[in-house]
């Protein structure tokens, strides 16, 4: 039996009821695991709002802000987060971001500061979390990202967010080498195409999911709580042994050719 009881997870990009970090969340909860939550935040305040009625089943013992492209808030939030917990156990980490426009056509045509942009959310805010993380996971660790096959190989219309989540799962390779001597274990679930509000960018998405669902071995795509599990279990002691690792959760698509 899956149990997380005692541990200290922290998640970050939940948005609505079909984020899959809100998915990972429901399923850390159910495993007994003390939860974490930050937001963007915004001027109106609207996306605390709804994160906050979203989690609240979940019994949060933090809800905090923050913004990945503020390297000030991060610090801020991070020394809350040290003030009420004494140390993390799991960050999961589900941000990624381009511009709409970066996401339909042509890759060459990618901005100068949307490539900048897709790079900064979507990859250098693992390795920046995980600096701020790392020292507050004084037992060792579990860090999960999201990935997605377009890292690896071409998608149409994902375009620029193919080379940051590329960029991504490398950067979760260089982090397991140098954090494991800490015994924290870094790994990337690279899940398949799921309806979600960051996904509704990319150009074709509902195409991409049909697609799926006729080629996949399984014939479908997968959930959300499907994904919540695998995140789950990486995050869990059963998983001690696996860290630098690309998890596919995606019905057996990444294995067929043609």
């Amino acid at each position: 039996m899956l149990d997380l009881t005692g541990k200290n997870a922290l998640v970050t990009g939940i948005a609505n009821n079909r984020s899959i970090a809100y998915g990972i969340a429901q399923q850390l909860h159910q495993a007994g695991a003390n939860l974490g939550i930050t937001y963007l935040p915004d001027e109106k305040g609207r996306f605390e709002r709804k994160v906050a009625e979203l989690v609240d089943p979940l019994k949060p013992s933090l809800f905090l802000p923050c913004d990945v492209q503020d390297d000030a808030q991060i610090t801020e939030t991070f020394t809350e987060i040290s003030k009420t917990w004494d140390k993390i156990d799991i960050l999961i980490h589900c941000l990624a971001f381009a511009n709409r426009d970066d996401l339909t056509g042509e890759f060459i045509n990618t901005s100068r500061e949307g490539f900048k942009t897709a790079l900064e959310i979507s990859s250098y805010s693992l390795t920046r979390l995980s600096q701020a993380a790392a020292p507050l996971m004084t037992q060792g660790g579990s860090i999960v990202t999201l990935t997605y096959l377009g890292g690896v190989k071409v998608i149409p219309n994902y375009n620029v967010m193919g080379i940051a989540k590329a960029a991504l799962e490398m950067s979760v390779r260089y982090l397991a080498a140098e954090l494991g001597p800490k015994n924290i274990r870094v790994n990337a679930i690279s899940a398949g195409p799921i309806r979600t509000l960051a996904s509704s960018a990319v150009g074709g998405i509902l195409d991409m999911i049909h697609h799926v669902e006729k080629i996949a071995p399984l014939r479908r795509t997968v959930t959300q709580l499907e994904v919540g599990n695998t995140a789950a279990f990486l995050s869990s002691d059963l998983a001690s042994g696996i860290t630098g690792q690309v998890i596919y959760v995606d019905s057996g698509y990444e294995i067929m050719g043609m």
